[in-house]
C-alpha cells in the first residue's frame, strides 16, 4: 500500500500501521480515512498530504 507524506509537518501515513490514536485500523488506505480525517502531528487535512 502507498504511503502518504503531510506536506506541512513530514509526518507519513502508513497505512499497514493506520493510525490506531485516531480510531484508524491498520489496513486502511490512505483514500478510504474519513474526510475529516486530520494529520496526528499538526492537524492539517487530507489535501496536505502527498503520495510518496
Amino acid at each position: 500500500m502507498q504511503k502518504w507524506r503531510c506536506i506541512v509537518c513530514d509526518y507519513i501515513y502508513d497505512p499497514a500501521e493506520g493510525d490506531p490514536d485516531g480510531g484508524i485500523d491498520p489496513g486502511t488506505p490512505f483514500e478510504s480515512l474519513p474526510d475529516d480525517w486530520v494529520c496526528p502531528l499538526c492537524s492539517a487535512g487530507k489535501d496536505e498530504f502527498e503520495r510518496i
